[in-house]
């Protein structure tokens, strides 16, 4: 197997990339500063690009049985249009990939999730801090749900450094739902699962503790 990672040089994606070597996954991955990435593996490519331009993403997609978007932005108080560009690209270049398939992180708060992240996520870090940011994370999820390729839209609960168990949960009725947290390592699991054994495609799950 073989998989495009976006946004590799740290938090989910740089675990999804280690991960997926140790697992023995071929991995390409796009990053608009590739220098920042110092892991070396016989396995491993790293291109130059954005995922706001079709052309190097078109290329570097070429022969890839899974793209996987992990990107992310500080938090800011200006308008985002990252997510919902790159959204749009994803599916032309899977659109264009017979068999190929689209992972994408967005988060808890994203989509029909908001309100299940906690009393001080929903209320006070979420509204205040990053309503910019999943202004687009919904733009992005609209974007692919509509689209007719294979995805999965991954919604983690609070990120943590931790290792990589393999027990978490993957909710998709959230009725009553709370989020805990979930590591990074454990986000990759599930991403690298779903690769292998595609059950999941066409859904929104929340993985959590």
């Amino acid at each position: 197997m073989k998989i495009l990672i976006i946004g590799a040089s740290r938090g989910i994606g740089k675990a999804l990339m280690e991960e997926a070597l140790g697992d023995g996954v071929s991995v390409s991955v796009l990053a608009r500063y590739p220098e920042k990435i110092t892991m070396s593996h016989p396995a491993l490519s790293i291109h130059r690009g954005d995922a706001r331009e079709l052309g190097s993403l078109m290329e570097l997609s070429k022969g890839c049985d899974v793209i996987c978007s992990c990107i992310g932005v500080p938090i800011t108080f200006k308008p985002v249009d990252l997510f919902s560009t790159a959204a749009a690209n994803y599916v032309s270049a899977v659109a264009a990939n017979h068999g190929q398939k689209l992972i994408v992180i967005t988060g808890i708060g994203a989509g029909d999730s908001k309100g299940h992240g906690g009393f001080l996520y929903d209320r006070i870090f979420n509204p205040l801090l990053l309503s910019a940011i999943y202004a687009d994370k919904d733009r992005e999820e609209s974007i692919i749900k509509a689209s007719s390729i294979d995805w999965l839209i991954v919604r983690p609960a609070g990120l943590t450094n931790g290792p990589r168990t393999g027990s978490y949960r993957v909710l998709t009725d959230l009725t009553g739902a709370a989020s805990r947290r979930i590591s990074r390592r454990d986000v990759a699991d599930f991403i690298l699962a779903q690769s292998a054994d595609p059950t999941m495609f066409g859904k929104t799950p929340l993985i959590t503790y």
